[in-house]
């Protein structure tokens, strides 16, 4: 008993304190299982398999929100509604969750049309309406008002962008434009135009085809394509109408190499649900789509997804998701996290006007309370959803990245990626750099599989198939056949291209040029191929190639016969200023060699006359290298060496110069313009080219022909003809090569664009016949067409050969002259400075001799000692070795013969046997 006392208080104080606990849990547990429902309204096509999905994504959402957010006070509760995929349907149901159920909130997942009679319905009452549509591009776009929202990722303008980007890096010029005619195939068409606008490129075509149309109808839209000459296509529309236009396309071959397709996210982000059929005909197509990251929840959604639609769907073959349930996902969880944010102030009834009757009217609605701050919750909303970070800008899901893909297999491939700001890359890496620029260089994607498994990159365009022939006008003036070098060069350019181009010429006449062309740009023909020079203003009508002839203008003048029987000819190539310095510095260098040589060359000795006589003769006889005087200074060897140099330039400047003057007619651009009659070709723009150089109009004659060109010319001025020809240098070329034994071509030559092909404005030959001029030079064809029409330039003078309009003038030989001045003064100063010190006894004896004490004496005494031939000239200083051997022998046979031993018969030591 003792031992039973002290426990019975414990067992009761422990009971007691156990049935507190319980009472405390239940009450805790009661609170946390109290949760406040948030009406949210969903109206949705029942029929429709996107939605459908779309319900699968939502159920999901909600279940994994709330079992990670099981603290959460609200609960989405989700009254649907079917719009049976009509639009009063669609608004009736808004009315009725706004009335009866008093939802907070409306999702519309798809239908654009459908989603603006829903949106009307929630501005009035001030009721969110949120929507992710695949379809729906022009709906957030075209809605003024805050209360509407898209969560799915569809930047249209960003997208647009991407896939210019594309077309700019394959370096495609024309493309044509096939979508949907629906509300949401209309609203890409402005994106994308204004993309266009921002580098060279255009939509040549838009094809529209109806969601109804029949495969005998897309087969007739598709049939006209094929006459067209682009061969990229985008496509934007529906994945049921898509898959059947390709199809249809891959039946009429247009599947094939030589195609590029690109399609827009409306199809790339359903290729994974795509029958296997379409997929095959779809081999080789581009598609562009928002980018989604892998990670670890999308795995494990993308799990959870295809699980619930096993249960959903059994028996049917399980389908792949699309980026638009992942969409529905993120928008579930975002609409929760804004719902939370109001606790429980989330009841709050409509304001309606009273009384309530039970009409339909949406003025019966009232307005929502909370709309406007449940909207704001919802916009600054932002987490990491599985499509990437979540946030709003203006109602509407902002993305920047997309992913470019390309068909391959039995799904497709990633090839690269596209942002904003780095434009398109392989790697997203890339678009963390920040010094990284903006580029659309393909060498940035990975390798593309085009149609018809090739990995040749499409040329982008190709000839029409209805068989219809190029009309490429030919300007014709007096001859009734095609044929020229112009001709023969397009042939040979057309021949040369990768494929067939059919073609025909037509013999046009014409009043001008830009008359001609004129005629390609309203389509009347195709091009224009002949002498037609590349101007600006003729850009305005036609499209041109790159020149394929020289450029320039210059002038054709007579042969002057006349000129080679004027007895003074041979004075007029060289200016009366270069007669007078020649003249001066013969002399000058006659009496330079004389100083040098006089004292002990017995050539340069003798009398005054005999003197005189030798510097002239001396200097003179080097113009034909007749000099017979053996020069024996050193310092005469190196002044007649420069000085010999100095006259060989001249003599054969000289013989250039006379031959030209007798060949071509001196006639200066200054001549022209004051007195000579010009002539130019009829039609051409020389004459505006003439008249600007500043030719006088009423001088300005024109001719046809090559013939007329020679009449002219023989005539002259003063008979009724030209003293010159100005033309393009084609043309004089082609004229020499018939006439060039009495005509030269001669004068400057003025710049010019040469000749070009003109084609329609936008023709997309343009591009592919100025490459095949650039490499005509690695082929054989142009020097057979220029030997062909022009002749072998062997026979005649070059062509391209001018003649100086003056003779030759002092400026040309200044350097030279100055050369030899330089020496001849250089070597005189040495012969002086040698001669006073070898002579400095003349100033010692004068001056014991007061008489001779005088500078001017002994100035005389040393002009005198200078003059007489020296007595004992041997001075190693200024004689060579040679000499210094030549004169001893001379002196040594000179008092040889005081005696009687030798005698010298001539100046050259000949020598003698004496009697004696």
């Amino acid at each position: 008993m003792s031992n039973s006392t002290p426990v019975t208080p414990c067992l009761y104080f422990l009971s007691f304190l156990l049935s507190f606990l319980m009472s405390i849990t239940m009450v805790v547990s009661q609170n946390t299982t109290t949760t406040i429902p948030f009406d949210v309204g969903l109206i949705l096509d029942l029929n429709s398999s996107i939605e459908m999905t779309s319900m699968i994504s939502i159920s999901v959402a909600l279940t994994d929100f709330y079992a990670t957010h099981n603290f959460y006070k609200t609960r989405i509760v989700l009254h649907t509604r079917d719009s049976k995929n009509d639009n009063v349907h669609a608004a009736s149901a808004a009315l009725d969750l706004l009335r009866h159920i008093n939802v907070k909130v409306i999702i519309v997942p798809e239908k654009s049309v459908q989603a603006s009679f829903v949106f009307d319905v929630g501005e009035k009452a001030q009721v969110p309406i949120i929507s992710f549509p695949a379809f729906s591009p022009s709906v957030s776009s075209s809605r003024s008002s805050h209360y509407f929202i898209t969560t799915s990722q569809k930047n249209e303008s960003s997208q647009a962008k991407a896939i210019t980007a594309i077309i700019q890096g394959f370096a495609w010029k024309e493309i044509v434009f096939i979508h949907e005619d629906t509300e949401y195939g209309n609203g890409f068409i402005p994106y994308l135009i204004s993309a266009f606008q921002e580098f060279d490129a255009q939509v040549s075509y838009m094809s529209v085809i109806s969601p109804s149309a029949t495969d005998t109808q897309i087969l007739m839209e598709l049939d006209k394509l094929m006459k067209l000459q682009p061969r990229v296509f985008i496509v934007h529309m529906k994945p049921s109408l898509g898959s059947r236009l390709f199809l249809m396309a891959q039946e009429a071959n247009m599947t094939s190499e030589g195609y590029a397709w690109i399609i827009t996210d409306s199809m790339t982000n359903f290729l994974n649900s795509m029958n296997s059929s379409v997929i095959e005909a779809m081999q080789g197509v581009i598609g562009v789509n928002p980018y989604i990251p892998q990670s670890k929840e999308l795995h494990t959604f993308r799990n959870k997804w295809r699980k619930k639609f096993f249960e959903k769907k059994s028996g049917t073959e399980i389908a792949d998701m699309s980026i638009h349930d992942l969409w529905a996902y993120d928008t579930v969880w975002a609409l929760a996290m804004a719902a939370e944010k109001f606790g429980l102030n989330i009841d709050t009834p409509f304001q309606r006007p009273q009384p309530i009757d039970n009409s339909s009217d949406i003025a019966a609605i009232g307005v929502s309370l909370i709309g406007p701050k449940l909207l704001q919750r919802i916009q600054n909303t932002r987490f990491k959803g599985i499509c990437g970070e979540f946030f709003l800008i203006n109602g509407q899901l902002q993305t920047s990245i997309f992913e470019i893909v390309n068909v391959f297999g039995n799904g497709s491939k990633q090839i690269g990626f596209w942002t904003p700001k780095v434009g398109i890359s392989r790697n997203l890496s890339t678009t963390s750099n920040s010094s990284s620029v903006y580029s659309t260089s393909i060498s940035n994607l990975r390798v593309v599989i085009w149609p018809g498994d090739s990995i040749i990159v499409p040329r982008g365009w190709a000839i029409s198939s209805n068989g219809r022939k190029l009309r490429i006008a030919v300007p014709m003036k007096t001859r009734v056949s095609v044929s020229g070098y112009s001709i023969d060069v397009f042939m040979a350019l057309m021949t040369s291209l990768p494929y067939t181009v059919p073609y025909e010429f037509i013999p046009m006449g014409f009043d001008s040029y830009d008359d001609m062309l004129y005629q390609v740009d309203i389509q009347k023909f195709d091009g224009v191929v002949g002498d037609v020079t590349i101007l600006p203003n003729r850009s305005l009508y036609a499209d041109f190639t790159l020149p394929y002839t020289e450029s320039g203008i210059s002038s054709i003048v007579r042969i002057k016969e006349a000129e080679k029987k004027n007895p003074w000819v041979f004075l007029k190539p060289l200016s009366l200023g270069l007669w007078l310095s020649a003249l001066g510095a013969f002399t000058f260098t006659g009496c330079v060699i004389w100083v040098l040589e006089h004292r002990i060359n017995g050539k340069f000795s003798g009398s005054l006359s005999n003197q005189l006589v030798m510097i002239f003769w001396f200097a003179f006889s080097t113009v034909v290298f007749a000099h017979r005087e053996k020069v024996r200074n050193d310092l005469s060897r190196m002044v007649l060496i420069i000085w010999v140099f100095v006259v060989l330039v001249l003599t054969s400047s000289y013989t250039a110069s006379l031959t030209s003057t007798l060949t071509v007619q001196q006639l200066a651009v200054s001549d022209l313009r004051n007195g000579e009659y010009i002539g130019y070709q009829s039609g051409s723009y020389v004459k505006y080219a003439l008249r600007k150089l500043g030719f006088d109009e009423s001088k300005l004659r024109a001719y046809n022909t090559e013939q007329e060109y020679a009449d002219a010319l023989s005539k002259g001025s003063q008979n009724g003809g030209v003293g010159a020809i100005f033309d393009e240098i084609p043309y004089l070329r082609l004229f020499l090569s018939k006439y060039c034994d009495r005509y030269a071509m001669t004068g400057p030559t003025y710049y010019s664009n040469g000749f070009g092909f003109a084609f329609r404005k936008g023709s997309l030959f343009v591009g592919d016949v100025s490459k095949a001029i650039t490499e005509a030079d690695d082929s054989n064809w142009p020097s057979v067409i220029d030997l062909k029409w022009f002749g072998n330039k062997t026979n005649c003078r070059e062509p391209g050969s001018t003649t100086p309009l003056t003779g030759l003038t002092i400026d040309s030989f200044r350097g030279l002259f100055l050369m030899s001045a330089v020496t001849s003064g250089f070597a005189l100063l040495i012969f002086f400075y040698l001669f006073v010190r070898e002579n400095m006894d003349i100033w010692k004896n004068s001056v014991a001799s007061a008489e001779n004490n005088s500078i001017k004496q002994r100035l005389v005494n040393l002009a005198i000692r200078f003059y007489h031939q020296a007595d004992n000239p041997i001075s190693k200083n200024v004689l060579s070795a040679a000499d210094f051997e030549d004169e001893a022998r001379r002196r040594i046979m000179d008092e040889a013969s005081g005696y009687g031993i030798y005698t010298s018969t001539t100046d050259d030591n000949i020598l003698e046997d004496s009697d004696h």
